[in-house]
């Protein structure tokens, strides 16, 4: 328990006009500084005994888009065997406050409550730890008790309604050996000689009985459809406001091609490469990374982390920036996008789509026509 600024105030001012009455011979003096005192004193009295709950909160969902709602749960249980006046229950979640009023509770009872928590900035956001505190009406003295541990909210980047536009190039074993390689088919690659531990079913007999020894079929995929997203993040590029629109492109694009089930991979300027073979927990672990993803100062090219080839290409960066090297992965890609935030002009072997926010540039992916 200790008094708040309000309630110190009081107490010397009371002190004060006391001592003042006292010396002065005034006794409003001294019946202002007696009710001063008995006031403070009340309130400590009032706050003297500790919040004496179970309380245990939940974030639902654990990841939600940039804006959208999100809730705290709370559920108060009274374990005692007194009645529990009630308290202030305050969560902190990413720098903002959310305060529930929490009535008073009859011996062995519980009550929940829900508040929302806020989502306006993209990130992974700390929520907790929970504080109980107890005031008295004149907010005089406070007992504040913290509780719960720190949970983590991840909030993602806004995602629109996209097209799940992929694209592939069929590989096949006349065209060498590949590092690339997918599940899914059996396209042979080439012949080698039998291993031990080599399934028996893969022996190539033909050509066993042609060279006198165990040929083993070594088989690989195709290219399945594929969407690759490449994110400009470098920071002289895109401004603060455009990267998160930016942002909100890629993550609309990616999530569309996992959730359809296709091979979606995130590439950006600054390195960061995830693979995934579609799913829902791949839109998952993508959402994640972009969630995370930040601006960065470094003085790299944008199409310096390409080194893959195959399917779509999708390039997210603004309509300033220099894209001029797109023309030369025209042999590597079915298919090239470049989406720009703002005025963006002709770039050979490339689609051009610009537009001014994320809603606008998803708008026009799904208009086009292949």
């Amino acid at each position: 328990m200790r008094l708040t600024v309000r309630g110190t105030a009081v107490l010397v001012v009371s002190l004060g006009l006391g001592a003042a009455g006292w010396w002065g011979r005034y006794p409003l003096f001294l019946l202002l500084a007696l009710a001063g005192l008995v006031a403070v004193g009340a309130a400590v009295l009032v706050t003297f005994r500790r919040v004496d709950v179970e309380v245990t909160r939940d974030v639902y969902p654990d990841r939600v888009e940039r804006g959208a709602q999100a809730l705290g749960k709370l559920k108060v249980r009274n374990a005692s065997a007194r009645w529990q006046r009630g308290f202030l229950a305050v969560d902190v979640a990413g720098g903002f406050h959310r305060t529930v009023q929490v009535h008073g509770l009859a011996p062995d009872t519980s009550r929940p409550y829900d508040y929302q928590l806020p989502t306006p900035v993209r990130g992974r956001m700390p929520v907790g730890p929970l504080t109980l505190s107890r005031t008295d009406p004149f907010g005089l003295a406070r007992n504040s008790l913290t509780v719960g541990d720190t949970v983590t909210l991840w909030v993602h980047p806004r995602s629109y309604p996209a097209l799940a536009r992929t694209g592939g190039f069929p590989r096949h074993h006349h065209e060498g050996r590949s590092n690339d390689r997918l599940r899914g088919s059996l396209d042979l690659r080439e012949l080698r000689e039998y291993l031990p531990g080599d399934q028996v079913r893969d022996i190539h007999w033909k050509a066993t009985a042609r060279t006198g020894r165990l040929m083993v079929k070594e088989a690989a995929d195709p290219d399945q459809p594929r969407l690759t997203v490449l994110l400009d993040t470098r920071a002289p590029v895109l401004g603060e406001s455009a990267f998160e629109e930016a942002v909100d492109v890629a993550a609309s694009l990616l999530r569309s091609a996992a959730l359809a089930g296709h091979h979606a991979r995130l590439l950006t300027s600054c390195g960061i490469d995830v693979a995934t073979s579609g799913g829902p927990l791949a839109a998952r672990q993508l959402l994640d990374q972009l969630c995370l993803q930040q601006q960065s100062t470094e003085a790299v090219t944008l199409l310096s982390t390409v080194r893959h080839q195959g399917g779509c290409l999708a390039v997210v960066t603004s309509g300033a920036a220099d894209v001029s090297e797109l023309s030369g992965l025209r042999s590597r890609y079915s298919s090239i996008f470049l989406l720009a935030l703002g005025q963006a002009g002709h770039v050979p072997g490339a689609r051009v789509l610009a537009g001014a926010d994320a809603a606008a540039l998803v708008g026009m992916w799904n208009e086009v026509r292949t």
